[in-house]
């Protein structure tokens, strides 16, 4: 069957878990750009077992501006990101295969279903997932922000939604969780340090209303113990988010009395 004349991009760092699945998935895509950002398991090794994978080394500068490099790296201008812990099945490639890629001001949103412990969450603001992830790199491109960096979408591109679905191989459980809230929380310090306030008292309060509308609003409660856990989780984010741009803003306003 003749390859889809789509590159699909990806960053990896330690992915080797899900990569091989991922990229079995993916095998009727005609390119796949990787860019490894250091890993130090088997990921790189699994990368290049694939004939339809380019792979690419670079340190880590932040989300928004990798994925826009990885993207002008693609031999196709139409380009699907995705993560290394993302499956896709086979009935979402079908739907991507017949898309009519001369409608070139258009971009697609893919529903997402995230997973924690090997079990799908539809409640915690989890569900539903819609992410942005196919575009015309002429159109569309992502923003230059370090972390939840997301793509800009102008006017004239109109945002469509597919009916088909991939999984999300999130988080294998609370480690996994700790670990991405410590790096997702400095990098959001890093980004918004002299930019935006923070105090004790206003993390404080970001982490509670994360959590009451995550267990409460958001239904968390009716998947027992593991809602709890990811409310519990998207509180402590919220309140590690303003506690650690409160220091740094701190840190900054010291440094700039001391210059004087």
């Amino acid at each position: 069957m003749k390859k889809i004349p789509i590159s699909v991009t990806m960053m990896i760092k330690d992915g080797e878990r899900y990569l091989n699945q991922c990229l079995q998935a993916l095998q009727d895509f005609d390119e796949i750009v990787i860019l490894d950002n250091g890993s130090t398991d088997n990921s790189v090794a699994i990368a290049e077992s694939f004939p339809n994978v380019s792979l690419y080394k670079s340190s880590f500068f932040g989300f928004g501006p990798m994925k826009n490099m990885v993207a002008e790296k693609a031999k196709y201008d139409w380009i699907l990101n995705i993560d290394c812990d993302e499956i896709f099945n086979s009935e979402l490639v079908e739907e991507i295969r017949q898309l009519d890629l001369s409608q070139t001001q258009k971009a697609y949103a893919i529903l997402r279903i995230n997973h924690y412990r090997g079990k799908p969450i539809k409640t915690c603001g989890w569900y539903p997932d819609f992410v942005k992830r196919l575009y015309h790199r002429k159109e569309v491109h992502f923003n230059d922000k370090q972390v939840h960096e997301s793509l800009d979408i102008p006017k004239k591109v109109t945002l469509i939604r597919l009916n088909g679905y991939f999984n999300h191989y999130s988080f294998e459980g609370a480690a996994g969780l700790i670990s991405k809230m410590q790096k997702y929380t400095t990098l959001f310090a890093e980004q918004q340090c002299g930019k935006r306030r923070a105090s004790i008292w206003g993390a404080i309060g970001h982490g509670v209303t994360a959590f009451f509308k995550s267990y409460i609003i958001r239904r968390g409660f009716l998947d027992g113990a593991d809602g709890f856990v990811i409310s519990m989780g998207n509180g402590t984010g919220a309140y590690y988010k303003y506690v650690k741009l409160y220091e740094a803003n701190q840190a900054k306003l010291m440094q700039k009395n001391s210059v004087r």
